[in-house]
């Protein structure tokens, strides 16, 4: 599953989606491919779940690392201090993804990994609790979030779902004395510690010895219960669907289609053994944090725009159309990437933080 997710980042990071809607804009194609944008404000699109799941199956890799380290022994501890660095590259990294810009360096907080870098902290921290403790603290960062958003009233940014407006846009003044254009905001990681909590609660299940049957059976009822809170929140008034400033109704839809999906995985790959074919996404999601990390800083700023050049440079040798010449490259730059990724895999070489 973190696989599949990293491949479409990949795909989208390459260029393919935004070729496609360019090409589809007003045909009916188009609301298929629109569907691999962010929704501008209240609303949901597919592509609004990928982050989402990517930070659900952090938290279930969470919980898979953290039950080898018991079982190896090693001290609870010893195991802060590796969260304590994990947390600490990763808002290295996230920090270093937006700093480098054509104008100069940048301070933002923007990023999916600074925001996993606290989730994660949050994530172990609270790992041992119950069950019940861990689904509370997580409906704490929603109730929590919803109090900021409706009861800090401060001018200018006392509209609790209006962009540019809202109580997230006045904490980024505060931190980085500048606002997102896009509406997004650094205190998400705050609400959507709850993917995180929620993946290494499901991680900690799918490490029990009970029948598969019962685990799907509780994935399935929980992703339900998500979704259906979500789209009861949104669809009443009280708060609307909006992945850029991470809403209550957002995080548990998001968070029911992450659950559901993963039943989903489980059941085709675990219980019903399809295991072939496989390969394709496995080699990714083995380097899930290197090759994020490759096609938004070496691929964003010179690899995608080299490859392209290439490509489009020998296509237009032979009167190729603009279309074919876009799709060509973006899926040259996608391949070369995934090829670095066999490349690792084969060699067993996985980075981790």
């Amino acid at each position: 599953m973190r696989g599949f997710i990293m491949v479409l980042l990949a795909l989208e990071s390459a260029g393919l989606y935004s070729l496609l809607n360019k090409y589809a804009q007003g045909s009916s194609l188009e609301a298929l491919t629109i569907q691999f944008e962010h929704h501008p404000w209240h609303g949901l699109h597919a592509w609004d779940l990928v982050q989402p799941g990517f930070m659900f199956m952090a938290g279930t890799a969470l919980a898979l690392s953290l039950d080898r380290q018991q079982k190896k022994g090693v001290p609870w501890s010893q195991s802060f201090k590796k969260a304590l660095k994990r947390s600490g590259w990763l808002f290295f990294w996230g920090v270093l993804d937006y700093a480098v810009r054509s104008s100069g360096l940048s301070f933002e907080l923007w990023d999916v990994l600074t925001q996993l870098s606290f989730t994660l902290l949050v994530a172990f921290l609270i790992f041992r609790w119950s069950f019940t403790a861990q689904l509370l603290v997580s409906i704490g960062c929603l109730l929590l979030t919803e109090i900021l958003y409706r009861c800090i009233h401060v001018p200018g940014f006392d509209q609790p779902f209006t962009d540019q407006h809202n109580f997230g846009n006045y904490v980024d003044t505060i931190l980085m004395n500048k606002i997102n254009k896009g509406g997004w905001v650094a205190i998400n990681c705050l609400p959507t510690a709850a993917h995180t909590i929620w993946g290494s609660m499901i991680g900690k299940m799918l490490l029990k010895h009970q029948p598969a049957s019962s685990k799907i059976k509780s994935m399935v009822i929980g992703g339900l219960i998500c979704l259906a809170a979500g789209y009861t929140l949104d669809l009443s008034g009280v708060t609307p669907i909006i992945k850029k400033i991470a809403t209550s109704s957002f995080v548990f839809v998001s968070g029911g289609y992450a659950i559901l999906f993963l039943a989903l995985c489980y059941w085709w790959i675990d219980v019903r053994d399809h295991r072939r074919n496989l390969q394709f996404f496995t080699v990714v999601g083995m380097n899930s944090i290197f090759i994020y990390l490759f096609f938004e800083i070496v691929g964003d700023r010179w690899f995608t725009g080299y490859i392209g050049a290439i490509t489009n440079g020998l296509l237009q040798l032979l009167h190729a159309p603009a279309f074919l010449q876009g799709l060509v490259a973006s899926l040259s730059v996608f391949g070369l990437e995934w090829g670095l990724c066999y490349f690792l895999y084969k060699k067993k070489i996985f980075f981790k933080l």
